[in-house]
Parts: C-alpha cells; structure tokens; sequence
C-alpha cells in the first residue's frame, strides 16, 4: 500500500461511515450487512481495516462466536463501534485481536477517521515486527516459531469449519555438496531456488516455511479429500528434484519427506509437525547420485541393490 494509496475498508453493520472528507489517502469502502457476508469477503480478498457497528442486529456475542475472527485479526485491522464502555470487556476485545473499540457516541467522521488510520498503521508495524523475528532471512519464508503460530490459528478455525487440512516436510539434501565445490553463496542460491520451487507449485493460500537450514514445511490449509496430501507431497518431491542451474552449473538435491494429516493424524500444530518431521528424518532420501560428501552421498550401493525408485 503506497502513501496515497486508498484504505480499504471493509464496514459491516447497518450503515456506511461519512468519510468522505476525510484528509489523507482516501477510504474505499465495502458494505455488508452481516457476518455470514463478510465472512466470504474475507476469503476473497484482504482489506486494510474491518469496522464492525455493533448494534441490535450485530451483538457482541455473535461476533464473539464469529468463526472467521481469528482470520481477520491476522490480515486486517480491526476497529468494533458499540455501546459497551466496559474496561474488561474492551480488554477481552483486545486480547481476541481487535485493535480498538470506539463508542458509539464517540464515532464522528473525525476521530473514526483518525482511529482508523492509527488502528491500520499500528496493524502495519506489528506485521514488520512479527517478520522481522519470525522470517528466515536468506529465503524471505516463514520460520518456525512463524508457523506455528499460523497453523494454530488456522487449527482455531478448523474446529468451528472443519475441513481436511495436510502437513508436508521436506528434508534436502546436496546444499553441502554445492558448498563445497561452489561455495557458501552459491549453496543459499540453491536453497533459495528451492524454496522458490516449492512455492511456485502451490496455491496462494498454502503456506511454505523453512523449518531450517535443509527442511522446509508446506501447509495446505484445506484439502479435498486426504489422498490430496500424498499427491501434492509427490509432486513437489518431483519438482525438488529436477537439477537447478546455480553458478552456471546443474546442481542437484536428494529429497525425503513426510506428511502429516489433519484431523486423522494430529489436531494440534505439535503433533502435525512432529510426525511430519519424524517421517521427513527417517524416510531414505531420493535423488543421492553425484554427492561429494559421503553424508548426503549416504551409503554405497550393494552391485545387486535395485536403489530407490524414482518419482
């Protein structure tokens, strides 16, 4: 969003807010009238702000109970009017994700105005500070701590919709090889251009992670049916291993991986990662061929082994 760039502003209640005076980048406003409405607006599309009028057809207790609150908290700002001035209850708000509660006496096109920018610019700082402690910094991906933290949101939101969700891992190997005949630059090329593969094979829902140095994680945030999971992890096991053009040489990567169900396997962000990452460290890795250091090399064929099929 640029400095002049409209605020887009998602209103749900009974009316429209007079903005339209306001200074400053302008407001773009989206009316809905319910709950149930701007539940699929938020599937569709991200806006800078939620404003939320509650009132006689909007109770505190149906937003409360709103399935798609945890999701609008992570992405957007927002901003509850109503008419309950209680400390607490305006404490409970805050620890749920909402940025601020204006009362409705208080909610004149000036100061909704200034809540609002205040309230999508505190949004904007918190995102930067949560990205700067929870990316991994030489492929721009979400951490561990990072993942976590959305897949127990999600989980959240998985108990009210429940829908099948897949935990992929994948552990590379052949970054060592690559550092040791090109060097350390050209093995974080590598790991970069793997990371790159795995996002370009996913929709832009689905989460991609970089657990560490050689493991990355994939969450599919919903699925059709569970045989989805093994295809998807199939496919970009595949996709990790075509060669990679690093420093004007191919380079290749051998791949293990694992996968992790929701609800059948874990209903928790531990238990999904933990089987996932146990599969992932124990399953043989494909692709080994042309490895320099016998670690990723692993353990030379007998002259009658088949070896391990290839995908």
């Amino acid at each position: 969003m640029g400095l002049t760039d409209p605020l887009q502003v998602l209103c749900v209640g009974a009316s429209l807010p007079d903005l339209a005076g306001a200074a400053g980048p302008p407001f773009a406003l989206t009316s809905c009238p319910d709950l149930d409405a701007a539940a699929r607006l938020l599937q569709a599309r991200t806006f800078d702000a939620v404003l939320v009028q509650l009132g006689a057809g909007l109770t505190p207790q149906a937003l409360a109970c709103w399935p798609a609150l945890s999701h609008a908290v992570l992405d957007q700002a927002v901003v509850l009017i109503g008419d309950d001035s209680d400390p607490e209850q305006a404490w409970r708000w805050m620890h749920r994700g909402v940025q601020d509660l204006l009362p409705a006496h208080e909610a004149s096109p000036a100061t909704l105005e200034r809540v609002l920018r205040l309230s999508v610019e505190r949004k904007r700082l918190d995102r930067l500070a949560r990205k700067a402690f929870a990316t991994d910094l030489a492929t721009g991906l979400p951490n561990h701590a990072q993942l976590l933290e959305h897949m127990t949101h999600l989980l959240a939101l998985r108990e009210r919709e429940p829908a099948p969700m897949a935990l992929l891992v994948f552990r590379v190997e052949g970054l060592l090889t690559t550092e040791m005949s090109l060097g350390a630059t050209a093995a974080q090329v590598l790991r970069r251009k793997a990371a790159v593969r795995l996002r370009a094979g996913l929709r832009a829902s689905d989460v991609v992670a970089a657990l560490g140095a050689d493991t990355f994680a994939v969450l599919l945030g919903w699925i059709d049916a569970p045989a989805d999971g093994a295809r998807v992890l199939a496919k970009l096991t595949a996709a990790l291993r075509q060669p990679y053009s690093v420093a004007g040489q191919d380079q290749a990567l051998a791949v293990s991986a694992g996968l992790a169900l929701y609800p059948e396997q874990g209903k928790d962000a531990n238990t999904l990662l933990h089987r996932a990452l146990g599969q992932a460290s124990t399953a043989s890795a494909e692709g080994r061929v042309g490895f320099v250091n016998r670690v990723e090399r692993g353990t030379p064929a007998a002259a009658n082994d088949e070896g391990p099929p290839v995908s």
